[in-house]
């Protein structure tokens, strides 16, 4: 089939709510890594890469961002998310394990991940959330620590995965931060905000997705937008 349509989710604030896991599995690893302990809820997470945040964290207490110290942050704080996700009450977001039972058994439709979480970091929250299995591709902060450098990584693992080709005009990108719309938008795709993270409707509305919703609870609503081309 020529014509199918690529859907790259977003995870944290889009799919899932995992309440903190990431965040507080970054400042143990502050600490068990390097001796300090510190909040790091001034920290703009929303939307970024775990390698830009790995950066930024390292930076602000002068430890040096070398490959070196940014790897071995990073591996320390996957070795400590699981204990982090099992001790929330994290969920999966409304209307989210019905959309992708949908699309997963529609022929038309791929669908991959784009976002700023690692790799194995992904794989550990999806796990956790029961909906792993949904994905077989993505772009991860593996790839690079700017988000609009991540959807040429997806569209062609995607290409590989199923071997057609994915326009732009056939791509969704779905987050639920601004820098979700400015990533699909540096591809030339179609970009679906939804206001499930802490932006509003209106917010993310002024950066002009294709379209924007509270939440996925309507799920005719978004296969209605996913149809129109």
């Amino acid at each position: 089939m020529d014509e199918k349509k690529l859907i790259l989710w977003d995870i944290d604030g889009t799919l899932i709510v995992s309440r903190g896991a990431g965040m507080r599995a970054m400042e143990r690893a502050l600490w068990q890594r390097f001796g300090i302990v510190d909040s790091l809820d001034s920290i703009d997470w929303a939307g970024r890469t775990d390698s830009w945040i790995a950066h930024e964290i390292l930076n602000r207490h002068r430890l040096g961002d070398s490959p070196q110290n940014i790897h071995d942050y990073l591996e320390t704080y996957l070795e400590l998310l699981p204990a982090e996700l099992k001790t929330t009450q994290g969920y999966t977001l409304p209307g989210i394990v019905d959309l992708l039972e949908i699309l997963h058994l529609r022929r038309d439709v791929a669908q991959g991940l784009l976002t700023g979480n690692l790799a194995r970091g992904a794989q550990l929250k999806l796990q956790h959330f029961r909906v792993w299995h949904y994905f077989q591709f993505g772009a991860f902060a593996d790839d690079s620590p700017r988000r609009n450098d991540l959807g040429p990584h997806a569209v062609r693992r995607a290409r590989e995965q199923h071997r057609v080709d994915f326009p732009p005009e056939r791509t969704f990108i779905i987050g639920d931060t601004p820098h979700d719309i400015a990533c699909g938008k540096a591809i030339g795709a179609k970009t679906i905000a939804v206001a499930t993270g802490k932006y509003s409707v209106t917010d993310l509305a002024h950066h002009q997705p294709t379209a924007v919703f509270p939440n996925f609870a309507d799920t005719t609503a978004f296969l209605r937008v996913i149809d129109s081309v």
